[in-house]
């Protein structure tokens, strides 16, 4: 399930490990297959008072909503989904201590030169200290390496994501991937240009 780069060494990223300086060193590695169930400990919860929509343009519209914590069965769901779905092809994880508290996946070609950024979740008390940022880079870096020129995100309709995704250089696109569409049809479907 899980494949290195392809054109790249075997061993892209394994081992390879980045810290930050706050109370506690975060660390960020490659997941192994056998390390993914370590996913349920990740807080996905939120909420929020609107939702984004693209039509030509990026628009707001009030809507309340509320994801509520992933149990271990809804965590092997959507790995699982991921991986046979998407094509998750490589997984990386933030941790603190021994506690994964964010991962991200991604999938080497949607296209001949575009990457999917297939998933990105960091755990509630966690965000805003610049978690997800890390593991985006290191994802890009990754596909990159890959030789992909773009990154593609079917991203969830929310303030945070939207906005996280958008200062970080994706923009929506009108040119979506049909088959992600017809999957996340409320999602903003977003590029970066590598």
């Amino acid at each position: 399930m899980l494949h290195p780069a392809p054109g790249s060494d075997a061993d892209t990223a394994e081992g390879e490990e980045m810290h930050m300086s706050h109370e506690r060193a975060i660390t960020i590695r490659r997941l192994s297959e056998n390390e993914l169930h370590l996913a349920q400990g990740i807080d996905v919860s939120e909420e929020g008072q609107s939702v984004f929509r693209y039509n030509g343009e990026l628009t707001t519209e009030p809507r309340k909503w509320h994801r509520p914590a992933w149990d271990a069965l809804e965590w092997e769901g959507k790995i699982t989904t991921w991986a046979h779905a998407h094509g998750m092809d490589v997984v990386i994880g933030a941790f603190d201590g021994a506690t994964l508290i964010g991962m991200a996946s991604l999938h080497y070609r949607l296209t001949e030169t575009v990457a999917q950024l297939v998933s990105l979740h960091v755990s509630r008390a966690y965000r805003r200290q610049g978690v997800a940022t890390r593991l985006l880079h290191e994802l890009m870096r990754l596909a990159r390496r890959s030789n992909a020129r773009a990154l593609y995100v079917s991203a969830n309709p929310s303030a945070s994501a939207v906005g996280f995704y958008t200062r970080h250089g994706f923009a929506p696109t009108a040119h979506v991937n049909q088959r992600l569409y017809d999957f996340e049809p409320e999602d903003i479907h977003m590029t970066l240009t590598l």
